[in-house]
């Protein structure tokens, strides 16, 4: 205890001495150690790396998740190192209240109908989109990050303890300087050595990794680079899903017999069942993964129009559509709309 209590008073001492020291420093009454112009020039790169890489780390992430309470929640669960709890994207929870207002509406409906079909490409969307700020994550948030976390750490950790160097070398010049016996002066020129020696050497460390950072900035633009094919692939797919719904949307509002701004009475949908080849809608209960190529995979409250597999009944699976899709789906996943 008695030890702990020195080395602290010494410490302490030490840092006020310093403080003192860059005081005397900037008033201009103490001269200071400068860095050559190379070193100054890698230090500026370096800072402005951090500081725009800080930047664009916060505006890439605002806008894979513009919700700032999401963002709040994935920085503290990643400060404790839990896995963040899922979450269904802002076009999902749009696409399950369209479907949720369709089946209120009637599915039997023009409009009804229509906001089922439209929440089930919502979701599609909401999907995608979720796989696209996961991709972009991994390809160029995440190593931003890990950069800021890792290197340029090691980087301010070692100029900060250059900066400690530098102090003590300036200290040792002082005390040389003001040394007045030839007793004393031996002794500060020594201790003078051994400080210019570790500064040079702490600079020679700190400038090998300053001279990194043209690695890092390589190594951000393959991250760039993938970013932007990840964002190119996104945009393309949620182009492909808008035109297959605009598709359905026409193909639907041009049925024979359909009033798109009135109800289908029950005649109608007999008519509309008879023509789809004894089709019938369904909505999907829980989500279902296909098991291989014959089967079709179900998102939860997606409709979508089913028949028997044959002429007999089939006790585990039916026949299921879902726009050009078509496959076999499992029976107990699947509740009749009338």
């Amino acid at each position: 205890m008695d030890f702990n209590m020195k080395k602290m008073v010494r410490d302490a001492g030490a840092a006020i001495s310093r403080v003192v020291q860059m005081t005397e420093e900037k008033l201009g009454t103490s001269e200071k150690t400068e860095l050559d112009a190379h070193f100054e020039n890698l230090w500026e790169r370096a800072e402005n790396t951090k500081n725009w890489t800080e930047k664009l780390l916060r505006n890439t992430e605002a806008v894979l998740i513009p919700n700032p309470g999401n963002r709040i929640e994935d920085f503290i669960y990643h400060k404790i190192e839990k896995k963040r709890p899922s979450r269904l994207s802002n076009l999902e929870y749009l696409g399950l209240d369209m479907i949720e207002a369709g089946t209120v509406f009637g599915p039997g409906t023009a409009y009804g109908s229509s906001l089922i079909k439209v929440g089930q490409w919502e979701q599609k969307l909401g999907q995608t989109e979720r796989d696209f700020i996961g991709s972009a994550g991994m390809c160029f948030t995440q190593p931003l990050q890990k950069f800021l976390d890792t290197e340029m750490k090691t980087i301010l950790k070692e100029k900060g303890l250059l900066e400690t160097k530098r102090l003590d070398l300036d200290a040792c010049k002082n005390r040389v300087r003001k040394a007045r016996s030839m007793l004393g002066q031996p002794t500060a020129e020594r201790d003078l050595r051994i400080a210019q020696s570790e500064y040079d050497r702490q600079a020679e460390i700190t400038k090998l990794l300053l001279e990194g950072i043209g690695s890092s900035h390589a190594a951000h633009l393959r991250c760039l680079q993938e970013f932007v094919e990840t964002q190119a692939r996104f945009y393309s797919q949620c182009t492909t899903i808008m035109t297959d719904l605009q598709r359905e949307l026409a193909s639907m509002s041009s049925m024979p017999g359909v009033d798109p701004h009135s109800p289908i009475n029950p005649k109608q949908n007999e008519a509309k069942n008879e023509a789809l080849n004894g089709l019938r809608k369904a909505r999907v209960i829980y989500d279902y993964d296909a098991q291989d190529t014959t089967e079709l995979s179900l998102m939860a409250n997606e409709v979508i129009l089913v028949r028997e597999l044959g002429d007999k009944p089939n006790e585990d699976y039916l026949y299921g559509e879902r726009g050009h899709q078509k496959g076999k789906v499992p029976r107990a996943f699947l509740e009749f709309l009338s």
